[in-house]
């Protein structure tokens, strides 16, 4: 009964502050990003409520290990997007340690569904109470939820959504939104004849986060009806060489393309093609704090990049596990990440 009184006043504490669990969680055990101000409100409410956290008592006292897997894929040589989110997973992990939880890594290649496979074989294989997953391969993640569902193994996804699966939460974009305002960006330098091309440089082409993305960014020009051609297209061979090949015909055939826009991070290799073609005249917008795409940035050669926190979005997912199989609480089911417009100005202040 004592466990219930704890669960439940770490709950009232952050209904009575207006706050999420997880922030009070950081206040009790005196960890960092939480505001001065929101501090003291919650310690108020403690002190007035006398509540005495005994979570880490409780936890040590059962001697039981609660394991998570982390399924996401690994970080390549083509892009090290993945680094983030990774970071923040760790910071999580690090916190959440000291309660008995054990995090398990599994790592996937992105340009090889089977790696998929194989990894979420093994998660199923093993004795997990809740699994972090980035879905990036369609129908391999539905039937990797379905197995954990039958298993009764709670899901928080990042990055990327699987609607109408069976899901503890989902943290990451709007991808819809995400699409509409790069769509408006990329109107800067657009002429009276636009022409642009929406291009997604992926191994799965019909990867959910592009097929939202690209329905986001042509509303933009529908709702407010300004004319426009969208060349859309699918370089599904990511090489440095399968793409410039791709953008010399494309670029061919649409002599006078206006704008580029890259439904991936992968948007510093369009702007290495640009440069080597001398193709100032293009505008050019894409995703992520990617070390090659900051420097595409600089060189003026990349106008803008959006940018959805996939620091924090692990850090979250982690968290969100923890919630709900610690401090059995309920979790946000959706929680969007900024939209956050990065330029050559900009990017030295930006923390990813």
């Amino acid at each position: 009964m004592k466990k219930d009184n704890t669960y439940y006043g770490v709950k009232e504490i952050a209904r009575r502050a207006n706050v999420s669990i997880a922030t009070v969680d950081r206040v009790i055990h005196n960890r960092t990003g939480v505001s001065e101000k929101t501090k003291q409100k919650i310690n108020d409410i403690i002190k007035e409520l006398d509540y005495q956290p005994n979570i880490l008592a409780s936890r040590l006292a059962s001697r039981k290990i609660i394991t998570l897997a982390v399924l996401i894929p690994r970080v390549s040589d083509e892009t090290d997007f993945w680094e983030a989110p990774l970071r923040g997973i760790d910071r999580a992990e690090s916190e959440i340690k000291k309660y008995g939880i054990e995090v398990l890594h599994y790592f996937f290649d992105l340009n090889d569904k089977n790696s998929f496979e194989e990894q979420s074989r093994k998660i199923i294989g093993e004795d997990v109470q809740g699994v972090l997953l980035a879905p990036s391969f369609i129908e391999e993640s539905k039937e990797f939820v379905k197995a954990c569902n039958k298993k009764k193994i709670p899901l928080a996804f990042i990055d990327s959504d699987l609607p109408g699966h069976d899901n503890l939460c989902y943290i990451g974009p709007h991808l819809f939104q995400s699409g509409y305002v790069g769509a408006k960006l990329l109107t800067y330098r657009l002429k009276e004849n636009h022409k642009v091309l929406v291009v997604n440089i992926s191994k799965e082409i019909d990867n959910y986060n592009y097929v939202q993305i690209e329905k986001g960014f042509r509303a933009y020009f529908t709702d407010h009806n300004q004319p426009c051609e969208i060349i859309a297209a699918a370089i599904p061979d990511t090489d440095n060489l399968s793409v410039t090949n791709a953008l010399t015909r494309i670029l061919h055939e649409h002599e006078n393309l206006e704008a580029i826009f890259v439904t991936n991070s992968r948007v510093f290799a369009v702007a290495s093609f640009l440069k080597k073609s001398s193709r100032t005249d293009i505008s050019l917008i894409g995703y992520d704090f990617l070390k090659e795409n900051i420097h595409y940035l600089n060189e003026g050669l990349i106008d803008f990049l959006i940018c959805h926190k996939p620091e924090e979005q692990g850090f979250r997912g982690l968290m969100a596990l923890y919630q709900k199989l610690v401090l059995g609480t309920p979790v946000e089911k959706v929680h969007f990440m900024p939209i956050d417009i990065i330029t050559k100005e900009n990017h030295a202040f930006y923390q990813n």
